[in-house]
């Protein structure tokens, strides 16, 4: 009888495993990762990594969807469209108001005191050269977005009140680009290189996140299902970023074609831009993500705090 009852618990168990009920021993993990990517410069590591055979080197296949906007983004991104994608520390907030749905793996960009990464920027003839010069004047931002919380960190460092600060509704970059440049905005919010081109168009950088490093970054995050089900693919997708990273800041004139065929920097700027140093292995700090959280819950975007370990995880990066 028990011999019997022994038989049926197994056989039991072994059927249960090949309807899914759960993984057998020694399954080996999906090596693929897809990565929804916006045409920004801080997608160059990535692009970097592909090229110089990283990711394969890894034994793992790494593929990139194209998104025209962070909307696009996030629409694949919530249909598990993709494995991952690089976004904000707002965008990250969201995600995870209610439940959690992704985690921050690593830093894309950061601001330093070298390097912009948003800036503030007036029209030629707008007047304005100085931030108490943006007293009351409107500018052009993506609202409830990290450019609208960055702008009024900014501005609140550089001495203006929360009544100061004047915005309008203006989502696409390349809209406040234009709207600048004809004059149609006499101030506006851009990243870089967008920033870059404004500048050589005659726009004036009144300020930028070199003044305070902390709120200008993106991110690199993953679905908690990917995380879950892909780790050791994760992981090395991260050391090949870490190589990437290391050949894009020791030679940073080395990428004019993935540049241009990527379509990161502007076509008036190829040859001219200096490219920023991208961080090496680094994720948000708890007093950024407190920040970013107190601004959200003023602007009532959130009801309630995010844990941290529920929007950053380090454990995937290299050692």
């Amino acid at each position: 009888m028990f011999r019997k009852s022994f038989m049926l618990v197994v056989l039991c168990a072994v059927w249960l495993s090949a309807c899914g009920g759960g993984a057998a021993p020694g399954t080996k993990e999906d090596p693929t990762l897809k990565i929804a990517v916006l045409p920004i410069l801080d997608a160059l590591p990535m692009y970097v990594a592909d090229a110089q055979g990283y990711f394969k080197d890894a034994g793992i296949s790494v593929e990139f969807m194209p998104v025209a906007s962070a909307a696009e983004r996030d629409q694949v991104m919530q249909a598990g469209q993709v494995d991952g994608m690089i976004n904000d520390l707002t965008s990250s907030v969201l995600y995870n108001k209610d439940a959690q749905k992704i985690a921050i793996v690593r830093f894309a960009r950061v601001a330093t005191p070298d390097d912009a990464q948003f800036s503030i920027l007036a029209a030629k003839d707008s007047g304005i050269t100085k931030p108490e010069d943006l007293k009351g004047v409107e500018i052009g931002i993506s609202q409830g977005t990290v450019i609208d919380y960055l702008t009024q960190r900014l501005l609140e460092n550089a001495g203006l009140t929360v009544d100061d600060i004047k915005t309008t509704n203006i989502p696409k970059i390349n809209d406040r680009l234009q709207l600048l440049a004809e004059g149609k905005l006499k101030a506006a919010v851009l990243p870089e290189p967008s920033a870059s081109l404004a500048v050589q168009g005659g726009a004036v950088d009144v300020l930028d996140d070199r003044s305070l490093p902390a709120v200008g970054t993106s991110e690199i995050s993953f679905s908690v299902n990917t995380l879950k089900s892909k780790p050791e693919t994760v992981k090395k997708f991260l050391v090949a970023i870490e190589k990437a990273t290391a050949d894009v800041n020791g030679s940073p004139d080395k990428w004019t074609t993935l540049l241009t065929d990527k379509n990161l920097v502007p076509a008036p700027l190829i040859g001219k831009y200096v490219l920023p140093k991208f961080p090496t292995a680094s994720v948000p700090s708890e007093a950024q993500i407190k920040d970013v959280l107190a601004w959200m819950l003023a602007k009532n975007l959130i009801k309630a705090e995010v844990p941290y370990n529920q929007l950053v995880d380090a454990s995937y990066l290299p050692k």
